[in-house]
């Protein structure tokens, strides 16, 4: 695998730390900023918004800037995004960062899933994202933890300052690390990239994303005060949770990246069934520590590891250009505003375990949208996508660096 789709990677953590930062510091943003923690919440919505908005239209105007370049202005905006959040002196000051932040975020999202698809050959597709989405699995792991405990030693806007370093940081690895020239098949174009967006299994494949993602964080979001309120844990205690549930994610998503490129549509079916369950148990059995911890750890494995599968479905249904990436994550961005949106409209109507319930019911409906993909029809269409055509095959077959191989030295295919 290339070493630029891990340094890629390390950005994706950087961007996921941030998102999730709220998540885990509601109680205390609630209080510096003088609001509800259900409006804390809905930063996580306003954040999720921009993505899904700003993010499609600002990948527009990086269309035809070569990927490095994107990459480090991104960087750049989201650095401004995050200085802002931790001088905030009011609520929409917060608002304003978190817009901004999100703009940045899932533009990069789009232009790192098309370089690592630029990097590697379809047949890795799966694996290449699921490496670039370990970034994401380790935000949860370790980024969201961290920036939670730092915050609960040296106050929430600590956490923010620490984000923007680690900003930086992800920032020198990828102009060390990503080709300044990445290579592609075809000189972008935006009339052919839109073209895709005309096939139904386009739609399906980001209806499903959405609900799936949807369907994590309606719980996700509230796990803070799920876990204090109703299960009866300390604050102290849900760093030490949230490092259990990264810890599942990594792991969900190390297996799904193995089972993505070749059991694209089962592997979601059975995720999706097993994250109803789990949500639905967790509904019923927070009060009691252990089996609620279990639960946790299994929407851990089972819900935003989903990603890479998730992924490569939407590719086979169209391509790997940076508007379908860009626009394929604006819908799994999407499943976060329902998530938290109608989770927290569910709190204030229905107490802290209605999100759960919420949950399991969009797990449901995701299934609902995965059934399309079983019939006959559906499963010729898969093939013949998967067969590339001779003018392709010859772009695709192996991954490619910008920069020159030397006499002598490994190729490609020896990494």
């Amino acid at each position: 695998m290339p070493r630029a789709v891990h340094v890629l990677a390390f950005g994706i953590f950087a961007m996921v730390s941030s998102e999730f930062l709220v998540a885990g510091l509601m109680p205390q943003m609630a209080e510096g900023l003088d609001v509800s923690v259900s409006q804390i919440g809905y930063l996580i919505t306003a954040f999720a918004v921009a993505m899904s908005v700003g993010g499609p239209v600002l990948s527009l105007a990086l269309l035809r800037v070569p990927p490095r370049d994107a990459l480090l202005g991104l960087f750049a905006l989201f650095l401004v995004g995050n200085v802002l959040a931790a001088t905030a002196v009011n609520y929409p000051v917060m608002l304003a960062a978190r817009i901004v932040t999100g703009v940045a975020a899932q533009a990069f999202f789009g232009v790192a899933l098309s370089l690592a698809a630029t990097l590697t050959g379809p047949a890795e597709r799966g694996r290449a994202s699921a490496r670039v989405m370990n970034g994401l699995m380790l935000g949860t792991l370790l980024g969201l933890p961290m920036a939670t405990l730092i915050g609960e030693r040296f106050g929430w806007r600590a956490a923010f300052w620490a984000i923007s370093v680690l900003t930086l940081l992800a920032a020198a690895a990828t102009l060390r690390g990503v080709p300044a020239r990445a290579v592609t098949a075809e000189r972008p174009d935006v009339r052919r990239e839109l073209t895709v967006f005309r096939r139904p299994a386009v739609w399906w494949a980001f209806a499903t994303s959405t609900l799936i993602i949807g369907a994590t964080f309606a719980a996700f979001s509230y796990v803070n005060p799920v876990m204090t309120e109703i299960t009866g844990f300390s604050s102290g205690t849900v760093p030490l949770l949230l490092v259990a549930y990264g810890a599942a994610t990594v792991l969900g998503n190390l297996v799904v990246g193995r089972l993505a490129d070749r059991y694209t549509v089962p592997v979601q079916v059975v995720g999706v069934l097993a994250n109803a369950g789990f949500l639905a148990g967790l509904a019923l059995l927070a009060h009691v520590p252990v089996p609620a911890v279990a639960l946790l750890l299994g929407i851990g494995l089972v819900g935003v590891t989903m990603n890479p599968a998730m992924i490569v479905r939407a590719q086979r249904a169209g391509d790997a250009g940076l508007l379908l990436n860009t626009a394929h994550a604006s819908f799994i961005t999407l499943g976060v505003i329902l998530g938290s949106l109608l989770g927290g409209l569910a709190i204030e109507a229905h107490g802290l375990r209605a999100p759960l319930w919420l949950g399991a019911g969009l797990a449901v409906l995701a299934l609902g949208t995965l059934l399309v993909e079983c019939t006959p029809a559906a499963r010729a269409r898969r093939a013949v996508a998967a067969a590339p055509s001779p003018a392709s095959t010859q772009a695709d077959a192996a991954p490619v660096d910008a920069a020159p191989v030397e006499a002598g030295a490994p190729g490609p295919e020896s990494r």
